[in-house]
């Protein structure tokens, strides 16, 4: 896929998550919009990175790294960035996102009914792990700062 078409791909996210951003939460769409051109902005570099570092890294991480880069305190500009960006809301984020999952994985329900009962097995077994897992760091990291 060329950064054309993620670019067009991502402009559609980004207006669908101004809409539930003002739908879902009452964030005026102006008001969020410096925050999502600036999510835009790191995801597009995050995207040209991983096209033109010739280490083979998945695009997620050098977007990860861009952004906590940005966000780090003393990093010039990293308030403004922190602030822009807490206005774009994370559900309303997600929904776009987990719609097109959605329909990708409905696209392929062929494939996913040839692999039988054992793959239903494996995925019960991933989300109830990956659930307790997450419950359980979540559990020591806050009685570690003794929020509980």
């Amino acid at each position: 896929m060329s950064i054309r078409e993620h670019l067009r791909i991502l402009i559609i996210v980004a207006a669908i998550t101004l809409v539930g951003n003002l739908v879902g939460f009452k964030i005026n769409p102006i008001e969020a919009l410096p925050g999502m051109l600036v999510l835009l902005g790191i995801v597009t570099i995050g995207l040209l990175l991983a096209k033109i570092i010739p280490v083979k890294l998945p695009s997620i991480v050098y977007i990860s790294l861009i952004g906590i880069i940005l966000t780090i305190p003393g990093f010039p500009g990293s308030a403004w960035f922190t602030e822009q960006a807490g206005k774009v809301e994370f559900l309303a984020l997600c929904t776009p996102i987990l719609a097109y999952a959605g329909i990708a994985s409905g696209k392929d329900l062929d494939d996913f009914k040839k692999l039988g009962w054992r793959i239903v097995v494996v995925s019960l077994f991933t989300f109830f792990g990956t659930f307790i897992g997450s419950a359980a760091i979540a559990q020591f990291m806050l009685k570690l700062t003794g929020q509980i």
